[in-house]
């Protein structure tokens, strides 16, 4: 009697409940099998050394914008901007390498919905395309050196009326790809109305400066900066007309923390896959680890982590299809992905021992860029505090 064996499917991973064909149209999948097939030739020979140089060669956004990924050939024009596919996008992308995934998302999550979001009808159809192809690229700019998660009520960065433009000060920190664009989608404090407002400035704009930021043992290849902004004049033009406030924002942050937990389901599929990998190939006291009880359970673990993320993840994108975008349900989901993720990682790298720290075998690139996904986007904290708010009917925010 043989014995029955789970297979990977080349694009999506193990996925025993079939989400992938499921949920997908058969020109969506084939679209996410080009992406796959890219990955695997030209674009997984270069992250090692990406890692270790804590740089990301040109040449992998490149391959990545060839591909046309946000308008791709085949797919209908609604599934293509849907929260399913983009989800399964930035899963692929993450299965592979989670630096490649949020270098991707930068522009294609954060940026492009801040701009369709955020935006009048006019400045949303008039960007999204050249967003879409890469014509601008953009990045989005929240986070402060001295406020992260509570910069709803701490965001420091201020925006003064002069005339027809806006003069902007202040500081944005951990903001990923700045350097390589052109558009930074900075978040301000009227000095007037103290509401919340964002503006497009030009990352050469008189004022701006960009540094990158060093020493990171997550997310290497990726990189973030900080950036400073000294008096820098806007028109009132590039001011996005649809954030007037911190709702609004809220409002573009429910997307974005769907984007992250997609990343931390692929993140997961991608450490387990590369330590079933192993354990088939690596012997001990003569025989593969794979057939050691002890390994088949950390496995079966991952596995049911990974699944019930993916399951998560899918379920989310069904109801933010259907219309439904709810704050606690993009926070539960990120929430809990990340914080699976985080175990997902440590088995994967136990189930290798010492070789799970050798960038060789990739379990370690997932094992620290779990602990990024586990923060940005929102902190494990600060997601159960949403979550909780809406269970118990009552904020905990302080």
């Amino acid at each position: 009697m043989s014995t029955p064996t789970l297979t990977a499917d080349p694009t999506f991973g193990l996925d025993p409940y079939g989400f992938a064909q499921t949920h997908l149209s058969d020109p969506a999948r084939a679209a996410l099998g080009r992406l796959q097939a890219v990955l695997d030739r030209d674009i997984r020979p270069m992250l090692d050394e990406a890692w270790e140089t804590a740089s990301m060669p040109a040449e992998i956004l490149e391959a990545l914008i060839s591909l046309d990924l946000m308008r791709p050939v085949g797919v209908d024009a609604s599934e293509a901007t849907s929260s399913m596919f983009s989800g399964f996008r930035n899963y692929v992308l993450a299965r592979t390498d989670v630096s490649v995934a949020t270098l991707y998302n930068a522009q294609s999550g954060l940026f492009r919905s801040t701009v369709a979001l955020g935006g009048s009808p006019a400045q949303a159809t008039e960007l999204d395309p050249r967003i879409a192809s890469f014509g601008l690229r953009g990045v989005f700019a929240l986070t402060e050196p001295e406020h992260g998660s509570d910069i709803a009520r701490g965001l420091a960065t201020t925006a003064r009326r002069d005339g027809d433009a806006w003069i902007l000060d202040g500081a944005k920190k951990w903001i990923g790809g700045a350097a390589a664009s052109e558009v930074l989608a900075v978040f301000a404090r009227d000095v007037d109305d103290d509401a919340v407002k964002a503006f497009l400035v030009p990352t050469d704009g008189r004022g701006v400066t960009v540094e990158a930021i060093g020493g990171k043992v997550s997310l290497r290849p990726m990189q973030n900066a900080m950036i400073r902004l000294d008096g820098v004049r806007v028109p009132e033009e590039s001011r996005l007309q649809r954030v007037n406030g911190w709702h609004d924002v809220s409002r573009i942050l429910r997307a974005m923390r769907s984007d992250v937990a997609w990343i931390a389901a692929g993140l997961q599929a991608g450490a387990l896959e590369a330590a079933v990998r192993y354990v088939r190939e690596r012997r001990q006291f003569g025989r593969p680890l794979a057939a050691f009880q002890l390994v088949q359970e950390k496995i079966a673990r991952m596995l049911g982590n990974s699944t019930s993320s993916l399951g998560l993840v899918v379920q989310l994108s069904l109801r933010q299809d259907g219309g439904e975008w709810a704050d606690e349900n993009s926070a539960l989901a990120k929430m809990q992905t990340a914080r699976l993720a985080r175990e997902t990682v440590a088995l994967a790298r136990e189930v290798l021992g010492g070789n799970g720290i050798l960038l060789e075998h990739e379990v370690a690139r997932f094992f620290t860029d779990a602990e990024a996904v586990y923060s940005y986007e929102g902190t494990h904290e600060i997601n159960s505090l949403i979550v909780g708010r809406a269970v118990t009917g009552s904020s905990a925010f302080t």
